[in-house]
């Protein structure tokens, strides 16, 4: 006799979670159940669930992170982990509770017509929460520069050198003294918050030059390296965001999980597109963006990029060269057809991400 398979739609909240159950074919589903969100709770619901047969169960990722999931599967559960974004929508549904979502997501779950995102491992979660740090501290860094340089202004004290943040500007900043005690409090005050900052932001530096280091991120983190505009910092964080680069079998799913694939919105023979989507993972597209504007300059193997050459697969490194020619082709071809060159400048992105998948996942020569 087949077993019964149990389809959970669960909705997860710091204190609670709400969960609806549908059996095999059944049309109606259970009376949704809320219990605490805490693992004993879930442990024992789920214990009872298992007992009637194959149990699969999923939620919407949010900011509650993968614990739920590596909760059910230490207990040999199958838990998907739902890409918010591509769940269907009903037209017309307005009405949005805490049953109704677990409700859908269990009839949805049992169709077929949800997406699943890939579950990052502990090690993996970690390495992109440590980039992600990074990033925040180097707005925290941008933003405490220009509250600095905001106040002097307004107090007359203007920079006349070439270039703020250099040398001599920080010369310049430690100089400056004020009549007024109180003023003099808030500048220290607002030059010893950029200063700490700063510091931060190099330890952090640090660990993510540690991190490249060490396996299992040294072999891709290399092979990125080898592609013009993408050094360390770039290259991990691409192997954070993305992780796991064979998981896409083709470069053009690639472009599509960054968003850098244009949008489109054609009928019958008419075919209209727009600009990228802008979809799936940010902080990896913006690296890729970042990196295509290295490529507005001529095909060139300076002294650092054969550094990062070495010891690196041939094939791989003929790639990157590939890369310089292709791609710098593409950039005055598009910016001479009267293309801007920001627009530019992303078509030269999506190509790169197609060069970045090939230097992760094919073989060593």
């Amino acid at each position: 006799m087949e077993a019964t398979t149990l389809f959970v739609g669960m909705d997860v909240h710091k204190d609670s979670i709400s969960l609806s159950v549908l059996e095999g074919s059944h049309r109606e589903a259970r009376p949704t159940v809320t219990l605490r969100n805490q693992p004993t709770e879930l442990k024992r619901l789920f214990g009872r669930l298992r007992k009637e047969g194959v149990v699969r169960a999923c939620y919407e990722a949010g900011s509650c992170g993968y614990e739920v999931q590596r909760l059910l599967a230490s207990m040999k559960i199958d838990c998907d982990v739902i890409a918010p974004s591509l769940i269907p929508v009903r037209a017309g549904d307005r009405v949005k509770t805490d049953r109704r979502d677990a409700e859908k997501l269990a009839r949805l779950f049992r169709a077929g017509e949800l997406t699943s995102i890939r579950v990052p491992s502990e090690a993996e979660e970690a390495l992109r929460d440590l980039v992600r740090c990074r990033e925040d501290v180097r707005e925290d860094v941008l933003r405490e520069r220009d509250r600095l340089l905001k106040f002097l202004l307004r107090h007359g004290h203007a920079f006349s050198g070439k270039k703020n943040w250099s040398r001599a500007h920080w010369s310049w900043l430690r100089a400056i003294r004020f009549d007024q005690p109180t003023a003099q409090t808030v500048f220290v005050e607002y030059l010893a918050r950029l200063e700490g900052t700063l510091g931060r932001l190099k330890a952090l530096d640090q660990e993510i030059v540690a991190a490249a280091d060490r396996e299992p991120y040294k072999a891709a983190v290399g092979r990125l390296r080898c592609l013009r505009g993408i050094d360390t910092l770039s290259a991990v964080i691409l192997v954070a965001e993305i992780c796991d680069f064979h998981r896409f079998e083709h470069p053009r799913e690639l472009m599509a999980f960054v968003g850098l694939v244009p949008s489109e919105k054609s009928s019958g023979a008419k075919q209209r597109r727009g600009g990228i989507t802008k979809t799936g993972n940010g902080h990896a597209r913006r690296v890729l963006v970042e990196a295509a504007w290295h490529y507005r300059r001529p095909p060139r193997r300076s002294p650092t990029i054969q550094a990062r050459w070495q010891g690196q697969p041939r094939l791989v490194v003929d790639h990157a060269w590939k890369a310089q020619e292709r791609l710098h082709r593409r950039f005055f071809r598009l910016t001479g057809r009267g293309k801007s060159s920001q627009v530019a400048v992303v078509a030269v992105a999506r190509e790169l991400c197609g060069f970045v998948w090939a230097a992760t996942t094919q073989s060593a020569a």
